[in-house]
């Protein structure tokens, strides 16, 4: 029997997700710039600031091809106290990549290049298997071309960007061009050197004069950890304890500033995509030839645009930059929407956030691409007493709020998220919801394995591990982990 105390806690807390509910739906029903709609995404964005410890971050919605929210929050340099302000700069790393597709396609424009042209029309002395690579198969990483960087190290594949120019025309090529998708950047190193060579201008100068100058971007620019930037915002990463700050230290040499390197503002990022929605940087039909997705040689869709993620086909459909796990903007062209979310964490991961943002503008979004929305309103459940019944609370918050359920990388994410914080039970929880609702998913086993080896249960990592390894015999971590607690 419950208690008169108790009875009135319930009583609250059911208030709390009426009132909840009911400012969620006054927020979709309006959008643009009501005020409703701008209190519930904050209110959703500095949850989210919390759970994935985000120290500084901005946000700008733009609607109908104007700002309908810009929000500046948090902490620009931790070391100082310095607030993040609207003029703050931040890394955008390889959402780059879309300023290069840009250029590109300015150069289409021009008369200079085709897209389905090959590289060798532009680029002399290439080894022989990459001469046939188009200029699209580049921008969309369908290229075959191998990676100038180790993606074991992380690092340039023989040290200096000279020596490992001259080491990766020697490598092998990874595939045949356009039979697959392998994110390089050695694609659009060479896409640098074609638009040095078609417009008489170094990259970094063609890019401010038709891009930055061309919009009124004047904080925005390039540069590393090595170059004094004006109002930049302090680059961060978490340590392994799950808790702890730790700074980032970044290096784009010159010849890969194709590829990663911009410094700018959520709001100067804003100016950007509204004066390429407005024509003001290509014309229409070149604006949709860039964020239209690209096709494998078999006709299969593939999964960029022209230098742009293609996020989503079909109903809503969105092309994005999406840079270092820590920034990221995606444009919904059909529904004139655009959201920015810009940070100073390298692996928030803002691109997970995006859709719902975005989803209090669209309400029909929320109801196919939900997940995350799902998972805000299921944080809410919980207290330190733990994860309890999650699967029937995931099943009422869904169908309270009328939203899809997360995918199996949401809930992946969140669950290593609790695992870096060492909360080893509650990441049990999600982790083996993710395999429940997901059982044919090899990641969502290996990480529940990891989780339980993480808490000493050596029988259910073990039970896990093996069904990750019947899903994905080539998952190599896998394989080692099982042998060594199979020896003990």
């Amino acid at each position: 029997m419950r208690t008169p105390g108790k009875l009135r806690l319930l009583l609250s807390a059911v208030g709390v997700l009426l009132l909840g509910a009911a400012l969620d739906a006054a927020a979709a029903a309006h959008g643009d710039s009501d005020p409703r709609t701008s209190q519930a995404v904050l209110e959703f964005i500095q949850s989210e600031m919390r759970e994935r410890q985000i120290p500084g971050l901005q946000i700008v919605v733009i609607k109908n091809q104007k700002i309908v929210l810009s929000k500046a929050l948090g902490i620009a340099s931790l070391q100082y106290g310095v607030p993040v302000a609207d003029n703050s700069v931040f890394s955008i790393n390889s959402a780059t990549k879309s300023f290069t597709g840009v250029a590109i396609m300015q150069l289409v424009e021009l008369g200079k290049i085709e897209l389905q042209a090959p590289v060798a029309r532009y680029l002399a002395d290439l080894p022989a298997d990459w001469q046939a690579v188009t200029i699209a198969q580049l921008l969309a990483h369908t290229s075959g071309i191998p990676d100038i960087l180790d993606q074991r190290s992380s690092g340039l594949v023989a040290g200096t960007p000279e020596a490992s120019w001259k080491a990766v025309q020697t490598l092998p090529m990874e595939f045949a061009p356009g039979q697959r998708f392998s994110y390089n950047q050695t694609n659009y190193l060479l896409l640098g050197k074609i638009i040095e060579r078609l417009s008489g201008e170094p990259f970094l100068q063609f890019i401010q004069r038709k891009q930055f100058d061309a919009v009124g971007m004047p904080n925005s620019s390039f540069g590393d950890s090595l170059d004094v930037i004006k109002n930049k915002a302090n680059s961060y990463r978490l340590a392994d304890d799950g808790t702890t700050l730790k700074n980032v230290i970044e290096d784009f040499p010159a010849s890969m500033r194709t590829g990663a390197g911009i410094n700018t503002s959520a709001q100067e990022l804003a100016k950007w995509l509204v004066a390429l929605q407005q024509g003001r940087l290509l014309k229409t039909a070149n604006l949709v030839q860039l964020w239209t997705p690209s096709t494998y040689s078999d006709g299969k869709p593939a999964p960029w645009a022209m230098g742009w993620p293609a996020i989503r086909r079909g109903e809503h459909r969105a092309v994005a930059g999406i840079g270092g796990g820590r920034s990221a903007f995606y444009v919904y062209p059909e529904d004139d929407l655009a959201v920015i979310i810009l940070t100073n964490l390298a692996g928030a991961q803002p691109e997970q956030l995006i859709d719902t943002v975005a989803g209090y503008y669209l309400p029909a979004l929320r109801k196919i691409n939900g997940g995350g929305y799902a998972l805000y309103r299921l944080r809410e459940q919980f207290g330190p007493s733990g994860f309890d019944d999650i699967d029937k609370k995931l099943r009422q918050v869904t169908e309270q709020y009328a939203v899809s359920a997360p995918s199996d990388g949401a809930l992946n994410a969140w669950g290593y998220r609790l695992l870096a914080k060492r909360q080893t039970k509650s990441a049990i929880a999600v982790l083996a919801l993710a395999a429940q609702r997901y059982p044919d998913s090899a990641n969502a086993h290996d990480s529940l394995a990891e989780a339980y080896e993480a808490d000493s249960a050596t029988g259910p990592a073990i039970q896990h591990y093996r069904r990750s390894l019947e899903l994905n015999p080539k998952n190599q971590p896998a394989i080692d982990r099982l042998k060594l607690l199979e020896q003990k």
